[in-house]
């Protein structure tokens, strides 16, 4: 549970990100842009996961976070669907051929937020999602 605090004010969407962002720094991933757009698309977090250094090799993360106020009906992480999926592997493609990205994994993850009107939100990170 996080804080719901001084983003009240933002869009749904934004606040979710900022939780998000949040979260993933405070489990030691770097955040290296936000609400990446390119020719292919957008996506709304790319991170660098340095934990699997000892294998030699770091990570880059793209991350899709879904925000909602409640999952009385579905999950947020649900709304990432096949073709979500492929969007943001097409984005994917495009950040790491524009980068020095040579030697790098990659791994595509899902931050699912709910921000429930007047309590603290509750953030599930997915990793490996697809």
């Amino acid at each position: 549970m996080w804080p719901f605090g001084r983003h009240k004010n933002k869009p749904l969407g934004q606040r979710g990100e900022d939780l998000a962002a949040k979260m993933l720094k405070s489990s030691g991933l770097k955040i290296l842009a936000r609400n990446y757009r390119c020719p292919a698309g957008e996506v709304d977090l790319i991170a660098l996961d340095r934990s699997l250094r000892r294998s030699g090799t770091d990570t880059i993360v793209f991350v899709e976070v879904k925000t909602r106020t409640s999952d009385r009906y579905t999950t947020p992480a649900s709304a990432v669907n096949a073709h979500k999926q492929h969007h943001i592997k097409k984005v994917a493609d495009y950040y790491l051929s524009h980068h020095a990205a040579d030697g790098y994994n990659t791994r595509f993850d899902i931050v699912s937020v709910i921000i429930p009107a007047g309590r603290s939100a509750q953030i599930e990170h997915i990793p490996n999602a697809f």
